[in-house]
């Protein structure tokens, strides 16, 4: 897979309209009207509130047996039906960091069941994840996610029982901004 920067901008200009954004855990991001969603992009454009950049890249903690099941019920972005979305900034604690890649896969899936729990609300929610630790960014991870709006219970319900794992003990600063086209 190559890797894929993308950058989300917040500002007066965008494909999505801000809905909402909360605070989750730790500091808030600067309210904004719109996200502007830029792939193949390394830098925000002039005039914006507040710029987040990732990279999509490999995948780090599913085994072979998860990732062709991820690959097979994944729903692709930009469906005509999806036009809510959730972008979901995460950073863990340096106590999640300081554990091993292996422990680290255990608290993910033989703990929380992450994958699993995320594999029963495919396809009604198309995801992508975009990594922004090692760009020394403000979040670790920057997690995305588009449903139609008849879906968006059922994308609560996930984020929630995600939120309610022990996965979840390490994350220090999370917000949750609901956008719409």
């Amino acid at each position: 897979m190559s890797i894929l920067p993308v950058v989300f901008a917040g500002g007066h200009e965008g494909a999505w309209r801000v809905r909402g954004i909360s605070v989750v855990q730790g500091a808030p991001l600067p309210t904004v009207e719109r996200v502007a969603v830029l792939e193949g992009e390394r830098a925000a454009p002039e005039g914006v509130s507040w710029a987040l950049q990732g990279v999509v890249s490999h995948e780090r903690y599913v085994q072979r047996r998860e990732h062709d099941e991820l690959a097979a019920r994944s729903p692709r972005l930009g469906r005509r039906e999806a036009t809510r979305a959730a972008l979901i900034p995460i950073r863990k604690s340096q106590a999640w960091w300081a554990l091993s890649q292996d422990e680290r896969r255990e608290i993910v899936e033989e703990h929380s069941h992450h994958i699993a729990i995320g594999l029963k609300y495919l396809p009604a929610v198309a995801r992508r994840l975009h990594h922004s630790r090692d760009l020394g960014e403000p979040f670790d991870f920057l997690t995305w996610f588009e449903f139609a709006p008849a879906d968006e219970a059922e994308f609560d319900e996930l984020v929630a029982m995600l939120r309610a794992t022990e996965e979840w003990t390490f994350v220090e600063r999370e917000a949750d901004i609901r956008l719409e086209q």
